[in-house]
């Protein structure tokens, strides 16, 4: 038997009710990524993403071998924020536990805030509203903000929202307000935070207190998440899958849900009596 085998079967003996809810063959899942690309987005001072054929056709017409490379900046497309992005004293990406790179997904729609106000920024009162009809977000939560943003993707001037997309000064888009992140990580231990824009920050920030504040508490940063409307808004499983870059600040990144493959929730666990339910 081999060791995955082994393992499913010691789980079905101790927890049965979480196998049955939670066993692979259940579960769909959902790419919450851009593609990384030439065209893709990435602030205006970091270099473009270039990549370059270094073999690729049949040898001796036997077999086909294919060999590429590519040159990227970190924070592009579909990327992670280490907390060493605005922090001299906490994790490189390299440094990031593992188990830290995977939660429980919580999704707040803001769409209709930022309709005529792009500049908008989720407040704590979003959170409160949220929690109001789904409950208390769980500890070690990624905390999407869900703008529809994700729409305008890859098109440079209208996800920066300004006819001058490499001037920083004049672009607007939303983000998280900076006490609704510090109070997410005083009041809800969250893992991560994610939007479907650029930045963290709203697009009229100049200091990043968003990015700083996460920086320092070591929650990570997901940015140009995509997809979120194919979310609940609670009860996903989030995986971010990022290279090991030692030293590194940021990465782009493969984002993961995982949901039932009927489109709900993957499962929650009552953990007094480890019976798992469908919210």
């Amino acid at each position: 038997m081999s060791t995955l085998s082994t393992l499913f079967v010691t789980l079905l003996g101790v927890f049965p009710q979480l196998i049955q809810c939670c066993h692979p063959l259940t579960f769909s899942v959902i790419d919450l990524s851009h593609t990384l690309e030439s065209s893709s987005l990435k602030w205006p001072t970091a270099s473009d993403f270039k990549f370059s054929i270094l073999a690729r056709g049949w040898v001796q017409n036997k077999f086909w071998y294919e060999m590429n490379k590519f040159d990227t900046p970190e924070h592009i497309s579909t990327h992670l924020d280490a907390p060493a992005h605005f922090s001299d004293t906490n994790w490189k990406l390299h440094e990031i536990p593992a188990d830290r790179l995977v939660g429980p997904g919580v999704v707040i729609d803001i769409r209709d805030r930022v309709v005529n106000d792009p500049d908008y920024r989720l407040q704590i009162s979003d959170i409160e509203s949220w929690e109001s009809v789904h409950g208390t977000i769980p500890k070690g939560a990624v905390v999407f903000m869900w703008s529809g943003w994700d729409s305008r993707y890859p098109d440079k001037t209208a996800t920066f929202n300004s006819e001058t997309p490499d001037d920083t000064s004049t672009f607007h888009f939303p983000g998280f307000h900076p006490e609704a992140v510090r109070w997410l990580i005083d009041n809800r231990s969250i893992g991560m935070v994610g939007v479907d824009t650029p930045s963290t920050d709203y697009g009229q920030s100049v200091d990043f207190e968003v990015h700083q504040i996460i920086s320092k508490a070591n929650v990570l940063g997901l940015e140009n998440v995509n997809n979120l409307m194919k979310l609940p808004a609670t009860g996903s499983t989030i995986v971010v899958a990022p290279i090991k870059v030692v030293d590194g600040s940021g990465v782009p990144i493969r984002l993961l849900a995982l949901l039932n493959q009927d489109g709900q929730p993957l499962c929650e666990t009552n953990y007094k009596d480890g019976t798992c339910f469908r919210p």
